[in-house]
């Protein structure tokens, strides 16, 4: 029976000869089940240099943290040989199928981490696996590393490009995502133009060509734009939608606060005895769509908008850049778009509003890019949403010990790598579970 025992574990690890499992000895009371592994060959390969035949040297035990079995925590032991070749010189210690080098965890404990990685904060999924955190960041880094090295970028064609915090302060990271492919291309550290730069050498590295990429979309970033044109000359800009809409919702609120501060109690008086409720509910109305407008924020805007108050100016300015944005695209026509927001931006600077009119100079300064974001139906919306999920992540892992870790779980998750280990507790094969529901409903 133990024979039997030996030899169902030496398949079940996918072993083959010289190894074997030679010994099992489970421990109910410490929940572990220690598996004995043997190379029972006296001659190898040499591993440097690949002569055949060479004598074994001696051999090193070393031990190896493996899938759990059941319910116990599982461990593989082997006294590994070491070649001593009369070739090149070299004692060499071979190479085990179930490892990488100097690991200290099997092929398959290492997949598993990092599939939990992939969906939980490396803490929490340390803590699962019960693990130092710390030996799951190296694996995380490592995967990482080996598989953007034979990563694709040749097909990249159009570009997003943001920054996103890494700490409190004013650490950010750059991060490049391909809008067609939906997945990150590039992050590191920093916000100015040479970190386009940076991408341009490593979009070379994997194939692509900087000259290649066609359209670049990006905020109003002067560092971004002088980067795009020194490293990325073919790309024609676009300012993206969400990004402009943004700077008019932060002119209305700049409006609101001013008007706030200096006339307060006229505001007050003007609102009437629910002065202070009326005035939270402008605060959420004036920046939600009217169509989330609850029933307090809908009966505040419209005192609002029978006020003399500047804020109701502001919100209607506001509100007509997003009709300028909906006539563009419907008419996608470049001449409708460029003269309705001419229209608009003529509106801001006789609009008496200081924060508006400093939007309108910015919109001109940079009108052919804004035109070109209207109408093209790209946008960092993906990439938005990308940095709003690695902020969430972040936040449940309580922070980043090193920029290194939050871009190296940034790729895990977000630049869909091809070559990384798969998830061993995946069905071997795919079952479609339809076929019981009857069963269980």
């Amino acid at each position: 029976m133990s024979n039997q025992i030996e030899a169902l574990f030496t398949t079940a690890l996918g072993l083959q000869p010289p190894w074997h499992v030679a010994k099992v000895e489970l421990n109910t009371g410490k929940r572990r089940i220690d598996f004995e592994v043997e190379h029972t060959g006296k001659r190898a390969a040499c591993p440097a240099c690949g002569m055949e035949h060479q004598l074994i040297h001696d051999r090193v035990r070393r031990s190896w943290r493996h899938l759990d079995f059941f319910q116990f925590e599982a461990w593989l032991h082997a006294e590994i040989p070491r070649v001593q070749c009369t070739g090149c010189g070299k004692t060499t210690q071979l190479p085990v199928p179930w490892a990488r080098e100097g690991s200290g965890f099997t092929l398959l404990f290492e997949a598993l981490g990092l599939s939990l990685c992939r969906e939980l904060p490396v803490r929490q999924a340390a803590n699962q696996m019960r693990v130092a955190p710390k030996r799951l960041w190296r694996r995380v880094r490592h995967y990482v590393e080996v598989a953007r090295a034979r990563d694709d970028m040749s097909g990249v064609r159009y570009v997003g490009i943001d920054e996103t915090s890494v700490k409190r302060g004013h650490e950010y990271i750059t991060v490049v995502h391909d809008l067609e492919a939906k997945r990150l291309l590039f992050a590191t550290p920093g916000r100015d133009h040479t970190t386009l730069q940076a991408f341009a050498q490593e979009l070379r590295a994997h194939g692509g060509d900087p000259q290649g990429v066609e359209h670049a979309c990006i905020d109003m970033s002067a560092a971004y734009a002088k980067g795009i044109a020194q490293a990325l000359p073919g790309a024609q800009i676009s300012y993206d939608r969400f990004h402009v809409v943004a700077l008019a919702n932060a002119a209305m609120d700049e409006v609101r606060r001013e008007e706030m501060r200096s006339s307060a109690a006229a505001v007050r008086d003007a609102a009437g005895t629910h002065s202070k409720k009326t005035l939270r509910q402008l605060l959420w109305g004036m920046r939600k769509n009217p169509v989330s407008w609850t029933r307090a924020q809908f009966e505040a805007m419209h005192w609002l908008q029978r006020s003399n108050l500047k804020s109701a100016r502001a919100w209607r300015l506001k509100q007509a850049l997003r009709l300028v944005y909906r006539e563009a695209g419907a008419s996608n026509s470049e001449e409708i778009a460029h003269g309705a927001l001419t229209k608009w931006m003529s509106w801001a600077r006789r609009s008496r509003l200081e924060p508006f009119k400093r939007l309108a100079a910015t919109l001109k300064a940079h009108l052919a890019g804004v035109v070109r974001g209207m109408l093209d139906g790209r946008s960092n919306a993906y990439v938005e949403a990308m940095n709003g999920l690695l902020q969430q992540t972040k936040t449940a892992a309580r922070g980043f010990r090193k920029v290194e870790n939050f871009i190296a779980i940034a790729y895990l998750r977000m630049s869909k790598l091809e070559h990384l280990p798969k998830n061993p507790l995946l069905p071997a094969i795919a079952r479609d579970y339809g076929r019981y529901r009857h069963v269980c409903c």
